[in-house]
């Protein structure tokens, strides 16, 4: 039998052999177990404070059921577990913490292949850019989207009715108790939110790049289908160490590629963005904002909201990942997948049972609805906006800045009566990129003014270096890079200053001179840090800009060596 990296461990005839062997033995594991077969790790996020993952506890013994029938020894470890809809400042701000949680757990133990249990937004890209950077093979399975919310008699989606309820109730026209009954009917089950939020958007991503079975992405987490859908990647990672198939076999530029057609297709977040580029740094992938571009003019295909009308669960139905990817396959690149084949098998056979849900090529929900870059002097290195949830009036827009300097000054101020602003303004908010919150949060979904609410405004341009939820929806401009507290030019902007967008063109402008942003600059001075201790403190010190990801500078790439010196 090959000498797998786990006999390192477990294969020892001394005294170091004795002690790895003789404690795992302390549960119950008999002499056999440790012959020499591929010992499996299931990195499991299960939390109850992160309750899209509080289904992967009873997920995790259906993989285990999987890796005994293949012939494998699976042993369970956690790691971070990121609650999006719990932690503060942002979950944003750990996703980096749980990537070297993760790439550290699997380093220190002996295991041969790991299956990687998320689902939560900042979890599956998290394990992923970990896991990648030990670069054993590796498989995804996701918690699955929570069954469809139901409010008196209809269908409501996480996070994007939170918005437009909120905003009803600020405009008078919903109740505060109905607003507080929808709470309870919103969550009804274990898993994600049921909307094309993030957490199903990188779902369906890692699909469409094949690290994770096909029909990952959709099935219902409540669904006993998923449940056999661990059990059959607990089989298939046993395979996938026999035949030494790693993560950079499979994350291929062409796979990225593959994921960026496949984001617009959906409808998917605009966090996508972040992760994939954190990603393809850890495995050495040259992938840039230049290379988002070339699915802008992919038509919208997948009516979910916040770009459309239906949820995950009429999406799973309708046909799921497999489905889009049959009506994009013309422009999907040849591919590796965890299965060992091309993305082509991911799709083949593949049908769309509900048109109402996943629309053909030629018949789209929106014609290029593609994630589109702008750049200009506002933002140098680039920002992100998305057609399919914005106003198509409001792509092409020219008017005055009104300016929150941070996100208190935001709260403090939007709801003033006499706040100067018209359904014109563009609305920009700083201090909220990397650095500056820090973390990067999902406050780039500004409330519209209280009092431009109440007269029946729903959307204006929005401006910033924060990042929006995948639920919510607008003209909103995020990932502006370089961010304000890194002295990027947002810093500069200034409340009466005319700024021109264009998604056509993909420009972000803001139209004072030179001299002017010159004058500026010679009197800016960051904000002090709000963290100067721990964790915090050293990502401050050390986090990428948005365009490159957002990872830590001393985390991009991959160390696979093995680790050779024992504890004792």
């Amino acid at each position: 039998m090959t000498k797998r990296r786990s006999s390192h461990w477990y294969g020892k005839l001394d005294k170091d052999g004795f002690i790895h062997r003789s404690w795992m033995k302390n549960q119950g594991f008999p002499d056999h177990a440790f012959d020499g077969r591929p010992v499996i790790g299931i990195c499991n996020t299960w939390s109850e404070l992160t309750p899209c993952n509080s289904g992967l506890r009873d997920l995790a013994e259906g993989v285990k059921r999987g890796v005994w029938e293949a012939g494998g020894f699976p042993v369970e470890f956690p790691v971070m577990s990121l609650g999006e809809t719990q932690m503060k400042p942002t979950a944003m701000l750990f996703r980096n913490l749980l990537a070297m949680d993760v790439e550290e757990s699997i380093r220190a133990y002996g295991i041969d292949g790991v299956v990687l249990l998320g689902g939560c937004d900042k979890t599956t890209p998290g394990q992923l850019m970990g896991a990648a950077s030990v670069d054993l093979p590796a498989i995804v399975v996701s918690s699955g989207p929570m069954l469809n919310g139901k409010f008196k008699g209809q269908d409501i989606g996480s996070g994007t009715d939170v918005w437009k309820f909120s905003e009803a109730v600020r405009a008078g026209e919903m109740t505060l108790a109905d607003f507080m009954g929808a709470e309870s009917g919103m969550s009804r089950s274990k898993g994600v939110c049921m909307t094309m939020g993030t957490a199903s958007t990188m779902a369906s991503i890692v699909e469409a790049m094949g690290m994770a079975l096909p029909t990952n992405a959709a099935l219902p987490a409540v669904d006993a289908r998923r449940m056999a859908l661990a059990h059959l990647t607990g089989k298939r990672i046993v395979e996938m160490v026999e035949e030494d198939l790693k993560p950079s076999d499979i994350l291929t530029k062409d796979a990225f590629i593959n994921g960026i057609f496949a984001n617009a297709a959906v409808g998917g977040s605009t966090n996508a963005v972040v992760h994939l580029l954190a990603l393809a740094g850890r495995v050495g992938v040259d992938l840039t904002l230049k290379d988002f571009e070339i699915a802008s003019d992919v038509p919208l295909l997948v009516n979910c909201m916040p770009s459309g009308t239906y949820l995950m669960e009429d999406f799973c139905y309708a046909g799921g990942v497999p489905a889009v990817l049959s009506e994009i396959k013309h422009l999907l690149r040849p591919a590796k997948t965890v299965l060992g084949g091309d993305i082509a098998a991911y799709h083949d056979g593949a049908e769309v049972y509900n048109r109402k849900v996943i629309h053909a090529f030629d018949a789209p929900v929106k014609p290029a609805a593609g994630l589109r870059v702008l750049r200009g002097n506002i933002a140098p290195d680039g920002a992100i906006v998305k057609p399919s949830a914005a106003t198509d009036a409001l792509l092409e827009h020219e008017g005055p800045a009104h300016v929150f300097e941070n996100i208190e000054d935001l709260k403090a101020n939007i709801d003033r009566e006499d706040l100067p602003v018209t359904p014109d303004t563009i609305l920009v908010l700083k201090g909220c990129g990397p650095k500056g919150y820090p973390g990067m949060p999902e406050v780039g979904n500004m409330p519209i003014p209280g009092r431009l609410v109440k007269e029946g405004v729903r959307d204006m341009i929005r401006v910033s270096d924060a990042r929006m939820s995948g639920t919510a929806y607008g003209t909103v401009i995020l990932h502006v890079a370089p961010e304000a507290q890194a002295g990027g030019p947002l810093a500069l902007v200034q409340t009466g200053d005319r700024i021109r967008v264009s998604a056509s063109a993909g420009t972000l402008d803001l139209l004072v001179e030179d001299a002017e942003l010159n004058r500026r600059r010679a009197a800016w001075q960051a904000d002090a840090p709000h963290y100067t201790r721990g964790y915090a403190k050293m990502y401050v010190d050390h986090v990428l800009q948005a365009n490159e990801g957002a990872d830590l500078d001393f985390l991009v790439g991959k160390d696979t060596r093995l680790v050779t010196r024992e504890s004792h």
